[in-house]
C-alpha cells in the first residue's frame, strides 16, 4: 500500500471535497482529511485505508490558510452539523460553487460555468425547526442537545448558532421543567421512559411557535402542568402536540399525534403567501433563502398566462402557489397524502383557484395526468428528494419535450446524473446554487434546462 494506517504524514491540501473535507495526494493516492483547507500544509495520521483512497485525521496545521478561523461553537468538533465553521463564510460559498462545478464538469456534456452561490447576509440562527434528543448520559443525568457525529451520545448544547433563538429558549424551558419534576426520560438501552425528543417549529414571519413532545409512552406525569407552563411563559406558542413513538428506530416521529393545546397548526409567510404548517408537514428549514430559491426558479421558467405548469414533488404546495399568479393552471403532484391535504388548504388560504394537487407517486401520477386526463403541460418544475428523479419520469419528460423546464435539487450529484440522461434533448442553460444551510456542506441548486431545438437567442 502507498499509505499505512496509523502512520503520520506531512501533506499539502490541494482541494476541498463534497463535504468540505480537505483532499491531499501521496504518490497520486487520494487522502480525505476532515477540517483541512485547500492550500494548507498539514500533519495527519491515516485512520482508514481503502483500495483507492484513505482517510486521515488532522493532527497539526503547519502552514495555515488565510481563510481559516477559530470555530465560534463549543460543540463544533463533536456535533458534525456545521462542518465548515472553521472556514470564513465567504470562502464556504466558493467551496460549494466549486463542488457543483466539479460535478458538472465531470458529469455533463454541457460545458457551463456555475453561478456564484447566493449566500445569506446574516448566516446565523436561520433554522425554523429545532429537534433535540433527550436522554441520559453515562452517569444517568438527563441531557438534551445534539447527537455526537455518527453516534447516539447526546452532547448538551448551550447555544446553537444556526437554531432560532426563541425556539431554543422554549426547548430549554421544557427541558428544565422535565428535570425539575422528574418526568421520566427515554433510555435507549432499556427502551423505557417517556420523553424522547423536543421539537419546536417557528413561523419566522409570524413568530408563532409549535411544540412537539415525542414520547415513548401514551401518558407521562405533569403533562397538563407542562403545557400550562409552556403557554404562560411563551404566549406565542399556538399549539402543543404529543407524538407517540414507542418503536426502536432512528425515525424521530411516530405515527400517532395527540393534541394537548391549540389546533395542531402554526402559520408562516413565504413572499406574500401564507402557509399552514402541521407537525409532520415538510416546510423548508430556511425560509429566507427559500424565497430567493423559488424566485430564481420562477424567473428561470419565464412563465406566462397561457402556461400549464406541472409541479412534481410539490410538498405542501409552496412552489406551485408561488407560481400560480403567473400561469393558467398548476398541477402539483406529491406522494405524501398529508402534504397534499395541506397543499389544498394552503391554496384555499391564499384564495388560489387555478391549482390542483394530486396524491400519488410522481412517475405514475404524472403519466396518468398526461395520458389519461390529457393534460398538456407547457412548463415543469421538479424538486425531488435526495435520490433524484426516477428513470420513468425522465423518459416521460423527454417524450413530452416540455420547453420550460426547471430542476431544483437538494443533492447536486443526483441532479447532474439526471440531467446527463436529459441531455439527449435538453441543454443546461444556467445553474444557480443557493446556500440554504450556511456552514454545513449542503447546497441547494436550481437549473434551467432548454430543448436543444428551441434555445433562447
Amino acid at each position: 500500500m502507498v499509505v499505512e494506517k496509523n502512520k503520520e504524514y506531512k501533506v499539502i491540501i490541494i482541494d476541498n471535497g463534497y463535504e468540505g473535507e480537505g483532499i491531499a495526494k501521496i504518490d497520486d493516492f487520494t487522502i480525505f482529511i476532515k477540517g483541512a483547507i485547500k492550500g494548507e500544509t498539514c500533519k495527519i495520521v491515516i485512520t482508514k485505508v481503502n483500495k483507492s483512497f484513505a482517510f486521515g485525521r488532522l493532527l497539526e496545521v503547519i502552514e495555515r490558510s488565510k481563510e481559516r478561523v477559530e470555530p465560534d461553537c463549543a460543540t463544533y468538533k463533536r456535533c458534525g452539523g456545521c462542518s465548515l465553521r472553521h472556514i470564513k463564510y465567504v470562502e464556504t460559498l466558493k467551496i460549494k460553487k466549486d463542488m457543483v462545478q466539479n460535478l458538472v464538469n465531470r458529469g455533463l456534456d454541457s460545458k457551463i460555468e456555475v453561478n456564484n452561490v447566493v449566500g445569506m447576509e446574516k448566516p446565523y440562527y436561520y433554522r425554523n425547526k429545532l429537534q433535540y434528543p433527550v436522554g441520559l448520559n453515562k452517569d444517568g443525568v438527563p441531557v438534551m442537545g445534539v447527537f455526537a457525529n455518527r453516534t447516539h451520545e447526546i452532547i448538551p448544547v448551550e447555544e446553537c448558532l444556526i437554531q432560532n433563538k426563541e425556539a431554543e429558549k422554549l426547548a430549554k424551558a421544557i427541558f428544565e421543567f422535565i428535570k425539575k419534576n422528574n418526568i421520566s426520560i427515554y433510555n435507549e438501552n432499556t427502551k423505557k421512559g417517556a420523553i424522547r425528543h423536543i421539537i419546536v417549529k417557528i413561523g419566522i414571519k409570524t413568530d408563532e411557535l409549535m411544540c412537539i413532545l415525542v414520547t415513548n409512552e401514551e401518558h407521562f406525569k405533569y403533562e397538563e402542568e407542562l403545557v400550562k407552563s409552556i403557554v404562560e411563559k411563551f404566549p406565542n406558542v399556538k399549539t402543543v402536540i404529543k407524538n407517540i413513538n414507542n418503536k426502536n428506530t432512528n425515525v424521530i416521529l411516530g405515527e400517532k399525534d395527540i393534541l394537548l393545546y391549540g389546533d395542531g397548526y402554526i402559520y408562516d409567510k413565504l413572499g406574500k403567501y401564507i402557509f399552514k404548517i402541521s407537525a409532520k408537514s415538510f416546510y423548508q428549514t430556511n425560509p429566507i433563502q427559500t424565497e430567493k430559491l423559488y424566485n430564481k426558479a420562477i424567473e428561470y421558467a419565464r412563465l406566462d398566462k397561457n402556461d400549464i405548469l406541472c409541479d412534481l414533488y410539490c410538498g405542501i404546495g409552496t412552489i406551485g402557489i408561488f407560481a400560480s399568479n403567473k400561469v393558467k393552471k398548476v398541477h402539483g403532484i406529491e406522494i405524501v397524502e398529508e402534504a397534499v391535504e395541506a397543499a389544498k388548504e394552503n391554496a384555499k388560504l391564499n384564495n388560489i383557484k387555478n391549482i390542483e394537487f394530486i396524491a400519488g407517486d410522481a412517475n405514475e401520477a404524472f403519466r396518468e395526468l398526461i395520458d389519461e386526463k390529457n393534460i398538456k403541460p407547457t412548463a415543469i418544475i421538479v424538486d425531488p428528494p435526495r435520490r433524484g428523479l426516477d428513470e420513468e419520469t425522465i423518459k416521460k419528460i423527454l417524450e413530452l419535450e416540455i420547453k420550460k423546464f426547471v430542476y431544483i435539487s437538494c443533492n447536486p450529484a443526483t441532479m447532474v446524473r439526471d440531467i446527463k440522461m436529459l441531455e439527449e434533448k435538453y441543454i443546461v442553460n444556467e445553474i444557480q446554487p443557493v446556500d440554504m444551510f450556511p456552514f454545513t456542506s449542503h447546497v441547494e441548486v436550481c437549473a434551467l434546462l432548454e430543448l436543444k431545438n428551441c434555445q433562447s437567442s
